[in-house]
């Protein structure tokens, strides 16, 4: 069981890290046309457009995507406890 939470824990933490990438190329908008940019939109922007959708920008500052990481967070906190009452 330790190996699959390791497994669970390093795509939550790759995940996290493609999230906070994807945010920061929005500094430089010609990233975002680079294959890499391109990849990162349409693995991270589906899970964050939810967010946009309910969270007001503040004047030009987007705070959606930390409450998506928290709530990325939260996520695997959770599954953590759910895998740890199945032992």
């Amino acid at each position: 069981m330790a190996y699959l939470w390791t497994v669970i824990d390093f795509l939550f933490s790759v995940y996290q890290f493609m999230v906070i990438a994807y945010v920061l190329m929005s500094w430089v908008p010609q990233m975002r046309d680079t294959a890499i940019g391109q990849l990162l939109e349409r693995l991270v922007e589906p899970y964050l457009a939810p967010f946009r959708r309910f969270i007001p920008t503040l004047g030009f500052i987007d705070i959606s995507p930390i409450v998506a990481l928290i709530a990325l967070s939260l996520a695997k906190d959770g599954l953590r406890a759910l895998i740890l009452m199945v032992i």
